[in-house]
């Protein structure tokens, strides 16, 4: 079989498709559908996928991997409730699966079910300690609950894997920016950029911090490109609720961004 799971970068949401290869129950008859339901949720045609997910499981309501599949889909569309009944019945058939846990605390988190959320990627992380998407989205979770210390321990962890994630660094150096270590904040965000100079996350991220001590003229500079590459960072609730920055950064980039609007 074939799991997708979802690493959440972005709620609601932008989706990272990981394929890991299981063997497969499907017969040849079906095997067709599976492979093309999956092209279809890579391609992000989710109505299509949803129908052909659906149709498939119509024949193989056993399968795990098509459940945890489709319930992938059903997140990406907005149905919160269908996503979690779907990897619900993905882990009673195959609980030994992991993906389904992380994808199903994704759908809570959607819903700020926090602790129910935690409780899945903890699972995930007794059994794997270095699940990048665990400790990521974990992270998240520890901040939505402004605990930002555990969140920065979270973040770093997933930003040390092999595996790792350009956002899980980002979100690592804003938990520091909240936590009040600027310079080390300032550091790990330029050597994000360094590396990944169109990445809009970093460059907000530096233009709230330059702000905050007071080089001006830079943060222009680099919110000019931030700006350019996605104008998302505009929006207070979009920060605060859907990227889920922490308070201090969100709120120095907007007074910045209001200075600039006079």
């Amino acid at each position: 079989m074939i799991f997708i799971t979802f690493t959440k970068v972005l709620l609601l949401f932008s989706i990272v498709f990981a394929f890991v290869p299981f063997s497969t129950q499907a017969q040849e008859p079906s095997k067709f559908l599976f492979e093309q339901a999956l092209q279809e949720s890579k391609d992000g045609d989710f109505v299509e996928a949803e129908k052909d997910w659906s149709s498939y499981l119509h024949d193989n309501p056993d399968d795990a991997a098509a459940l945890s599949n489709r319930g992938n889909i059903r997140l990406g569309l907005g149905d919160l409730e269908g996503a979690i009944r779907d990897q619900t019945k993905a882990i009673e058939i195959s609980p030994e699966d992991l993906d389904p846990y992380v994808n199903r605390g994704i759908a809570k988190e959607a819903l700020q079910l926090w602790e129910e959320a935690s409780k899945d990627y903890k699972f995930v992380l007794k059994k794997n300690p270095k699940d990048v998407s665990a400790l990521y989205n974990l992270g998240n979770v520890m901040g939505s609950m402004d605990n930002w210390i555990e969140a920065k321990t979270l973040f770093s962890q997933a930003a040390s894997s092999n595996n790792s994630i350009a956002m899980a660094r980002s979100s690592e150096a804003l938990a520091i920016y909240q936590l009040g270590d600027l310079e080390l904040a300032e550091k790990k965000i330029r050597i994000l950029i360094s590396k990944y100079p169109l990445f809009a996350d970093a460059r907000a991220a530096l233009s709230a911090l330059l702000w905050r001590k007071g080089f001006t003229g830079e943060a222009e500079s680099n919110w000019a490109a931030a700006a350019g590459l996605d104008i998302r960072y505009r929006d207070k609730n979009w920060l605060l609720n859907i990227r889920r920055w922490p308070p201090n950064p969100t709120n120095d980039l907007i007074a910045f961004l209001a200075l600039e609007d006079i």
